[in-house]
């Protein structure tokens, strides 16, 4: 005999989803970013560090819901992704307004930083260090201070590989990068969420279909 389907099936479980452990790396890299980089009395601070941390909430919030409303978890999930694109565009601001270079997705060092699957956001920084150790001569050998990245004349908006890449440069677009495996992950989960729900409804199908099981038991 068949297990009757739950009224409420399982749900949060949320921090075995990979999308939740790559928004949440992504937060914890961007508030380390955010702290070096950016003025942190400046509104892009703040608007940084919250965009990451939306991703990162809504994507738990919404696995909660789930139990009771599909609905709902199809939404935030949506916001979590919408949250994360808004921060992709501020990194790409940051790069543009200071004449750093914005890597091409076909770009090597990104997909070297995607197979090194960094856990951490020293992980992340350690990957930073490794790749402007090998970025040339034009290195600094530390942390660039205040201007110094905007005078070298080999840095532009192109998507090229830069052979003098600083600190700022490279951890941005290590952000990116990440940023763009958590939207995929997010679509992906989206797409899945939406078919699941379009083939069996949420709660209120659930209701039905418990309700109809137990007329026809009594």
């Amino acid at each position: 005999m068949a297990e009757p389907e739950p009224l409420i099936p399982k749900h949060g479980g949320y921090r075995k989803l990979k999308s939740f452990q790559v928004a949440q790396l992504v937060y914890d890299v961007s508030v380390r970013f955010c702290d070096r980089y950016i003025d942190k009395r400046s509104r892009t601070h703040d608007q940084m560090v919250q965009a990451a941390r939306s991703g990162v909430q809504n994507i738990a919030e919404g696995s909660q819901a789930s139990g009771t409303s599909k609905k709902m978890e199809l939404k935030l999930t949506n916001v979590a992704r919408a949250s994360l694109e808004e921060l992709r565009l501020d990194y790409e601001d940051f790069l543009r307004h200071r004449r750093l270079a914005l890597w091409s997705k076909e770009d090597p060092r990104r997909q070297k930083l995607i197979d090194r699957r960094p856990q951490t956001a020293e992980d992340v920084a350690q990957w930073v260090r490794e790749v402007h150790d090998r970025s040339g001569p034009g290195g600094q050998g530390g942390r660039s201070g205040p201007g110094q990245h905007e005078q070298s004349p080999d840095l532009s908006t192109k998507s090229t590989v830069s052979t003098q890449s600083t600190y700022p440069e490279i951890a941005a677009n290590a952000a990116l990068t990440l940023l763009a495996v958590a939207t995929a992950l997010l679509s992906r989960q989206i797409d899945a969420l939406a078919a699941a729900f379009e083939k069996d409804g949420g709660f209120t199908e659930r209701l039905y279909r418990t309700r109809q099981d137990r007329r026809r038991g009594a």
